[in-house]
């Protein structure tokens, strides 16, 4: 049986990738933050899946202790990672910072997926067919990365910082699949459009919920922003185009600065000091 491994998987498009990639025959493991959110995502899967097998392994991605600590349970428990898919993200409409001193936004949806990632790696190349699929957003289009301020201590606002790291997700992209390159490993970037999911975002007050009345009618279900990432992860398709920009299943161009390979080699290397990967 096939591995999956999701991060975000005890609510929106997680979730709904969880449960069809459990439903086409694969043991899916759930990486989610809050234990109690993932043990009820964990018990719906159950009920409602006809296939394949899950299990839940708590990973805050705005930890790297509890990254390190999820990615060895993962080795420990399963000899071959046959999907790695880095979906869980978060908004921040005000600066936070992680136990680590990451900008939130930078912390768990670049920082976290990079170190899991990368020490997950190995068991990804063992598989016949290993795949990696990293979300990123056409939030990316307008972003730079601030290569003398990354954490943004300095003029933060909600939307440089989450292009970033939507920015970074892309520029990990291009990297790793030159490091995989030979290997039986494909990796894809995607953009899912704007969907109906919390992303961090409070809902209940403010920014949170304004916004979210706001678009109501233009977002997609989760099932519906899931789309291309299950077909990614599925399809015998998509291999010859690894390494690219995926939007509804079609191959997409990035953004220039996406593209840059010298803002790909600066952010690579600043992310292995950032997580302490290079020391590893």
């Amino acid at each position: 049986m096939k591995v999956a491994a999701v991060t975000g998987a005890n609510s929106g498009m997680g979730k709904s990738v969880a449960l069809v990639l459990a439903n086409s025959g694969m043991h899916v493991v759930m990486l989610c933050r809050n234990e109690k959110r993932g043990k009820e995502a964990l018990s719906y899967i159950e009920q409602h899946k006809k296939n394949g097998s899950v299990e839940l392994q708590l990973c805050d991605l705005g930890s790297l202790s509890s990254v390190k600590q999820a990615a060895e349970a993962l080795k420990q428990k399963h000899s071959t990672i046959d999907v790695l898919i880095n979906n869980a993200g978060v908004v921040c409409p005000k600066r936070q910072e992680t136990e680590d001193g990451f900008e939130m936004q930078m912390g768990v949806n670049h920082l976290g997926h990079f170190l899991l990632t990368n020490l997950l790696l190995d068991h990804i190349k063992q598989s016949k067919d290993g795949r990696i699929i990293v979300v990123s957003s056409g939030a990316h289009e307008w972003a730079h990365f601030y290569e003398k301020d990354p954490h943004l201590h300095e003029g933060y606002n909600v939307a440089k910082g989450y292009g970033q790291s939507k920015l970074c997700n892309l520029l990990f992209v291009n990297e790793l699949k030159e490091r995989v390159a030979g290997t039986n490993v494909s990796v894809f970037a995607m953009h899912p459009g704007a969907v109906s999911t919390n992303l961090g975002v409070d809902r209940g007050s403010g920014f949170g919920k304004a916004i979210h009345t706001l678009l109501r009618p233009f977002f997609l279900t989760p099932r519906e922003g899931a789309d291309t990432m299950i077909y990614l992860a599925l399809s015998d398709r998509v291999k010859k185009d690894a390494g690219n920009y995926f939007i509804k299943r079609k191959v997409s161009k990035p953004a220039r600065t996406a593209l840059s390979r010298e803002v790909t080699l600066k952010c690579w290397s600043w992310s292995e000091k950032q997580t302490g990967l290079h020391q590893l």
